[in-house]
């Protein structure tokens, strides 16, 4: 982390608002159904945000898109866990983080977030930190999926060094993994955060490299499994598997740890969660299924490039 106040909070929140814009807009126009409802709210605590949803769309179930930017007295106990030293500085917070849940089970959950820290007090210079990344949440397994969603993480980060994928991509398998269950949340991507090593542009510039490859990472596998048949078992799998996907988020989860903590909007820190889950007690599918398949070749974390080669 770096103490260096250099930081332009003007820059990240315009790039942050016109992420969501286009976001926005690419999802509307491959689901050709369903638009946005726009909240905008105030935090009483200072700041606020503006959250987007779409619901039952043709191809999405739901779509929770939110910008947010507060402030604060005192950081969290979520923000300051990995650096105590921070404990009890102000603070202003700003991101975008959203949440893709598909009506077809055959298409993964997506999701993506980017954000930005300042910690602050009179007698100091400001501390400040990017994070973010993104992870998917297959209920089916295709490796031909897989494979395009982690080729484009790695392209976002080769610009960076060689090292930064493989990095990023086991910190995500770490971070993404219910530890009650024993399992990964599903196949990874990337993670990072408190980063600030090299100056504000570079960490910057590192940012928006990994939000820019989200669309071109999750619209290919969309637009190739959205019309897939599928029936009533493979639903309720979903359903089912979608209980992880809320257990990750209400036990784990900085960001909705953050939130809550923080005093946000609870509609829009709670708009990651599927709009339709199940637990079945002691479920265990049928060996040889393709649900059985997920278990024992996708939900466990692997190179899944390490046959590719790799071309800055």
């Amino acid at each position: 982390m770096s103490d260096r106040p250099d930081a332009d909070a003007d820059a990240v929140k315009t790039y942050l608002l016109d992420l969501q814009d286009r976001i926005c807009a690419a999802l509307r126009e491959t689901d050709g159904g369903a638009g946005f409802r726009e909240d905008a709210w105030e935090r009483p605590g200072g700041g606020g945000g503006r959250t987007r949803i779409m619901q039952d769309g043709a191809v999405f179930e739901r779509g929770g898109i939110n910008f947010s930017h507060v402030f604060g007295e005192r950081l969290p106990p979520s923000a300051s866990a990995n650096r105590p030293e921070l404990a009890g500085r102000g603070f202003q917070a700003m991101g975008v983080s959203l949440v893709v849940h598909p009506q077809n089970p055959y298409v993964p959950t997506s999701h993506l977030n980017v954000r930005f820290f300042i910690a602050e007090r009179p007698d100091a210079e400001p501390v400040w930190w990017f994070g973010g990344g993104f992870d998917l949440t297959p209920y089916y397994g295709f490796e031909e999926d897989v494979r395009h969603w982690h080729r484009a993480a790695r392209e976002a980060c080769l610009p960076f060094g060689e090292d930064v994928y493989p990095r990023c991509k086991e910190w995500c398998d770490r971070y993404f993994y219910l530890k009650h269950r024993e399992e990964p949340r599903g196949v990874g991507g990337l993670f990072f955060d408190d980063l600030s090593e090299g100056g504000f542009d570079h960490s910057f510039t590192f940012m928006r490299s990994v939000a820019e490859a989200y669309l071109p990472a999750y619209l290919p596998i969309v637009n190739r499994r959205w019309a897939k048949q599928y029936g009533d078992e493979e639903r309720a799998f979903q359903k089912y598997r979608r209980g992880r996907y809320v257990e990750f988020n209400l036990v784990y989860d900085r960001g909705t740890l953050f939130g809550l903590q923080s005093g946000g909007r609870t509609e829009s820190i709670l708009m990651s969660l599927p709009p339709e889950v199940s637990w079945r007690y002691d479920y265990r599918p049928e060996p040889g299924s393709p649900e059985a398949e997920l278990y024992e070749r996708f939900l466990k974390p692997r190179d899944w490039l390490a046959d590719e080669a790799t071309v800055a």
